[in-house]
């Protein structure tokens, strides 16, 4: 119920009436069934824009450490999370990435639309980074269409590293379904997984028009951070000399 409360009355309204998000292709997600909406990640902001498009809940997998804390304020931060979309990452698997798989597939087994990022994390500059095979995997393992999804302008409302942005009208853009299900078997071969997983992420592409990167967005950013490095020692340097 606190889901429908923060779409419907404390939240969702304003958001609607403040951005006013824009959205296409609306009709590509089944009204009911199981369904992957993979998508961008530009932005903290993307998992509330995406699914105040959509009369339906949209789950993600968050860490459990949001679901355990203690006191107040893990109350709090456990009653915004599990009411606001998201599930704990079952650790049942050893590790979060088998452990996302596992709560994904038990959400889509139930028929629920669940939402992931194949990037893995946010676009530090808003390019396209490479996706990571584990949308792929879970495709194949659950037998259900992956909806590929382009989030636009949550990077301007609020950019990565900043708690606000500038204003913009978000737009939000769902394509056709993608079926793998002629790959059925193949959720071991890796190639068959890569394939899969740069299909998903060309369309996401095209919907976006973002550049595409072939390179893991976590390694982009550690080169980024280290250029940064560099450059600011290169200066502190020079205001020595």
């Amino acid at each position: 119920m606190f889901y429908w409360f923060l779409k419907w009355i404390a939240l969702g309204p304003w958001l609607r009436l403040v951005f006013r998000p824009r959205v296409s292709g609306a009709e590509n997600v089944p009204l009911e069934g199981p369904a992957i909406l993979a998508s961008n990640h530009l932005s903290y902001a993307d998992w509330l824009f995406m699914p105040l498009t959509l009369p339906r809940r949209v789950t993600f997998v968050a860490k459990a450490e949001y679901f355990t804390g203690k006191g107040l304020k893990g109350w709090l931060q456990k009653t915004f999370f599990a009411g606001s979309g998201q599930v704990p990452i079952d650790r049942a698997g050893g590790n979060a990435s088998e452990g996302a798989i596992i709560s994904a597939k038990r959400l889509l087994a139930e028929g629920e639309l669940f939402g992931i990022y194949p990037e893995g994390t946010r676009s530090h500059d808003g390019r396209l980074y490479r996706g990571k095979v584990g949308v792929a995997r879970l495709a194949l393992e659950s037998k259900v269409p992956v909806i590929p999804v382009a989030v636009v302008g949550t990077d301007v409302v609020a950019p990565p590293g900043k708690t606000f942005g500038r204003f913009t009208r978000p737009m939000v853009r769902f394509g056709a379904p993608l079926d793998f299900s002629r790959y059925e078997g193949m959720e071991n071969d890796r190639y068959i997984l890569r394939s899969i997983t740069d299909e998903i992420m060309y369309e996401i592409m095209r919907l976006s028009g973002q550049e595409y990167v072939d390179m893991y967005a976590t390694r982009a950013k550690e080169l980024s951070k280290k250029e940064s490095d560099a450059e600011r020692g290169e200066g502190e340097s020079k205001l020595a000399s």
